[in-house]
């Protein structure tokens, strides 16, 4: 298919690309070995310590569920790039399709001299976000700026000036975005001032609702709007900001109701309701998006991550009638919807419709959360199992107690880095655990991740 052929639709189950590296663990060195520990030291002579690393391995290769590193080793990879690559690295429809367009332009900017794979983006992106009614996209380079925009849009065509957020939140680092975030170290400290007009609301985190899970959708939501209405008033409001499942916050899924109850406040004031879906959205969570889960329809959607297979990409898209107010030229950028990237966000919605990964992300939850909730009875450690689809988590705390445990979650990271298995950290508090498998990693490769994870445990 041609950035000329028409948007694609659902053309049923296509079995996946015969993996071209072995879908295997295999430890040839210590991690990270000799190589990586080389490239390492030049690193720090180049790069500032600032932008830091979950595991410093430097990666030869990837495909499926496996990294490979300088030494030869091959690890199990519970990160997809943190929910970019979904699809899988290197995907053989994504490669094909971006060397493709690299023979042929790599850049005219789309505000000077447009070409159709952004139309088509566009048009794609306007077909399966939630909603039926006529919406408009256009695309920029990542997630940051995709929610920087939403909010750029909403307050122009409001006139209001406001935005409520979250706590726990993660939406950025840019100016804006760091002001949207709640957690202090390490995205905003030393970083001040922040941007105006910023309102932080409490958010329905089940496990830790002092009134306990089942109370805390309506009771969060209650506080929420309440809230709104005595600290800023809801005519001064342009948009509500929020991840349908928070990704840095710890994968903390909101208690049930509590989005839909905001989305219905928000149409009840005129306040836009914007999904950030940088993280869950394109099939990770189950669902094409996230916020599809209790039949929310945002106003605007915030996408990036695992829209384009690991080129930079992101988009916002939003209802016809708020989109358009904005002037001409008010909106874009120069590398945003460069057009290797949009070959790749074409690539990569045929290999989630065709593949149906929305169901295998469903399935990696059915293997992942039965045997994490196993062993968190068996590790009083575990003090919560949560998440959909293939975006799970589990919170470490004390025993006994509700107390964070961030030394504890570094440890047994550790532990699973040294043997082969990449995961990653999150949560407000360091303390979670979270799991981002390629949507197309083997059952058994998914199987032997989880056996390495238990045995962290047991040191």
């Amino acid at each position: 298919m041609t950035s000329q052929d028409p948007a694609p639709t659902v053309t049923g189950e296509r079995p996946p690309a015969e993996p071209r590296l072995p879908q295997e663990r295999r430890l040839v060195t210590e991690i990270p070995g000799p190589r990586s520990q080389e490239l390492h030291k030049r690193r720090t002579a180049a790069v500032p310590p600032g932008v830091g690393s979950v595991l410093p391995v430097y990666v030869t290769d990837a495909d499926g569920g496996v990294v490979v590193d300088a030494d030869g080793n091959s690890l199990i990879d519970f990160g997809s790039g943190i929910a970019v690559t979904n699809v899988g690295n290197a995907n053989p429809r994504v490669a094909a399709r971006v060397k493709a367009q690299a023979d042929r332009f790599t850049h005219t900017c789309f505000m000077v001299a447009p070409y159709e794979s952004y139309v088509a983006v566009c048009e794609n992106l306007n077909r399966i976000t939630p909603g039926d009614h006529e919406k408009r996209s256009f695309l920029v380079n990542s997630g940051a700026e995709a929610v920087e925009n939403g909010v750029k849009i909403a307050r122009y065509a409001t006139g209001r000036q406001a935005v409520v957020v979250f706590d726990h939140g993660y939406h950025g680092r840019t100016l804006l975005t760091m002001t949207l975030t709640a957690k202090n170290l390490p995205y905003k400290h030393g970083f001040g001032p922040y941007a105006p007009e910023v309102y932080r609301m409490p958010l329905a985190y089940p496990y830790r609702w002092p009134t306990g899970p089942e109370n805390c959708g309506p009771e969060a939501a209650a506080q929420a709007i309440d809230q709104i209405g005595k600290q800023i008033g809801a005519t001064n409001v342009a948009a509500l900001v929020i991840e349908p499942i928070q990704g840095e916050g710890g994968f903390i899924e909101p208690a049930p109701g509590f989005l839909p109850a905001l989305a219905e406040f928000c149409r009840a004031n005129g306040i836009l309701f914007i999904a950030d879906e940088v993280q869950t959205g394109f099939a990770r969570t189950g669902d094409m998006f996230a916020c599809e889960h209790e039949g929310v329809v945002p106003d605007i959607v915030a996408t990036a991550k695992g829209i384009a297979g690991g080129l930079p990409l992101a988009a916002v898209t939003g209802r016809a009638d708020i989109m358009d107010k904005v002037h001409g030229g008010g909106l874009g950028g120069t590398y945003g919807g460069n057009p290797l990237a949009c070959e790749a966000a074409l690539a990569v919605l045929e290999e989630i419709e065709e593949g149906k990964l929305t169901e295998r992300a469903r399935r990696i939850g059915e293997i992942m959360l039965p045997r994490l909730r196993v062993l968190a009875e068996n590790r009083p450690e575990i003090g919560d199992v949560r998440g959909r689809g293939a975006m799970i988590a589990i919170e470490l705390v004390r025993p006994g107690t509700k107390e964070p445990d961030p030394e504890l979650t570094a440890r047994i990271a550790r532990r699973c880095h040294e043997q082969g298995l990449l995961v990653l950290t999150a949560g407000t508090y360091g303390n979670v655990l979270r799991f981002l498998p390629p949507l197309v990693i083997p059952e058994g490769l998914l199987t032997e991740g989880l056996d390495l994870l238990e045995a962290a445990f047991t040191g």
